[in-house]
This record gives C-alpha cells, structure tokens and sequence, in this order.
C-alpha cells in the first residue's frame, strides 16, 4: 500500500474523530467506508470528493479494489450495523436518497454522503477546514433531528388500538401488515388482541394475506389448501381453500 493511500485512511479517521463519532466507529473500517462513500479513491484530494448512491457490497468491493483492503463477505452486516447505522444516526450518510420508500433488506439498497457533511469534507486539508468545522458542528444537532424527521415521515402509521399508533418501515409488507391489523382483524377476529408485530422484512416471506388478486396469483402453488386467504382489496371477502374446516381450528378427535 502507497503512503498517499494511507494518508487517506488516516485522515479519514481523524475527521470521524473530528465529528464527534463514537470510539467504536474511530477504525479503519468506518474510514474506508467514508472514502467509499466519497468516492475517493487514493489518487484524488478531499476537494475533489463526490456522492455516489453505493451499497454495501459494492462499498466493500470499492475498498478492496481501491486501497486493497479484503474483507470477508459475513462481514457485510458488521459494515450495516457498525459503521453505516452510526453514519446515518450522525447525519452523516442518508439511506435510500433515490427512492426512500424503499423496504428494509431490499437488495438494492444504496447510502449517500449527505450534501452538508459533503460540503464540509471537500475543505478538508483547507484553510477553510477549522472554521467550516466548526460551523457545521454547532448546526450538527439541527441536520440530525431534520433527517430523523424525515425518516419517520415515510414509516407506515398503524392504528393498533384506539389511543395507540406504531410506525413500521416502509414497504409492501409494512403495508399489508397495517391491512391486517386495521381490516382483516375487527372484520374476521373482533374481540382479538394484537400482542406482536414485526416488520423485519424477509421474514414475513409466506402471508395468506395479499395485498391483491394479482399478487395473489403469483403465490397460488404456494398456498395449502385448507387455508383462508384474505386480500386487502376486497377486505370483506375470504377465500377458502377447500377442506373440511372454514376459519378454525379442528376439533380434538
């Protein structure tokens, strides 16, 4: 490795350090992930920093092919969850600029340098570094609270009782939850209690509850028979399966 690339990485960390990152994100690995997101690989000066939309398996490819860095592909939910979260917490990064209904786990999920924080990181090295840092810092508060708003805007509001609301992330599967427990339930179980909800993503891979008719048809050999299928567009209606039971258990021989 050349020393121009590590003074790059060494800079990277100072400057996560200079911006009141947590120690635990003060490593090699969050400094590659800034110059990632930078774009900035070791022939190029902070002025010159870019905003690409980038993953994160393409973050770890642009480290490895760019400051030769290998990092084991089980190591992607440690770049998620251990360095990029703390970006967005810090306001540093945005999630999903280009689309931000996007679902969570989505494979297509992309970070981007947030505009401020690029503004400030293309001064680095500068005569300008000290003071815009120091501006950007007393404001810092105000940047995260307005992407911390705006991220809660496109959660997906749930009425789970008369004095209770929950968001959940956004996605179809948020979606269909909400369906579920604001239509189908009062329709189908009145008197029911809702004692858990998760929006986790892929592991709500088999609902017999379909947003749609259409949707449906694409999980028709999926479905059992001797099951009730509900579709939100038609919250009124069940379709059933065939079998000997309708909405119930079997009783005990």
């Amino acid at each position: 490795m050349t020393d121009e690339t590590h003074e790059h990485i060494t800079e990277a960390t100072a400057i996560l350090v200079s911006l009141g990152l947590p120690r635990a994100q003060q490593n090699e690995r969050s400094a590659l992930c800034l110059l990632a997101l930078l774009n900035l690989t070791p022939d190029k000066s902070w002025a010159q920093a870019e905003a690409p939309l980038m993953g994160i398996t393409p973050m770890m490819d642009w480290v490895r092919e760019h400051y030769q860095k290998e990092y084991a592909p089980n190591t992607r939910e440690t770049f998620r969850r251990q360095t990029i979260h703390q970006f967005m917490e810090a306001g540093i990064a945005l999630y999903n600029p280009d689309k931000p209904e996007r679902p969570v786990n989505n494979p297509k999920a992309v970070y981007q340098i947030e505009p401020v924080t690029l503004a400030l990181l293309r001064s680095y090295g500068s005569e300008a570094w000290h003071n815009r840092l120091t501006d950007y810092l007393v404001h810092r508060e105000t940047l995260i609270a307005r992407y911390a708003h705006a991220r809660e805007q496109n959660r997906v509001p749930v009425q789970i009782a008369q004095d209770k609301q929950i968001t959940l992330s956004p996605g179809e599967h948020s979606k269909i939850i909400r369906a579920i427990i604001e239509e189908f339930g009062p329709r189908f179980a009145p008197g029911s209690v809702l004692i858990y909800v998760s929006d986790t993503g892929k592991k709500w891979g088999y609902f017999t509850a379909f947003p749609s008719r259409s949707m449906m048809t694409r999980h028709l050999g999926e479905i059992a028979w001797e099951t009730e299928v509900w579709v939100a567009e038609a919250p009124s209606h069940l379709i059933h399966f065939d079998g000997e039971r309708f909405l119930g258990p079997y009783q005990a021989a």
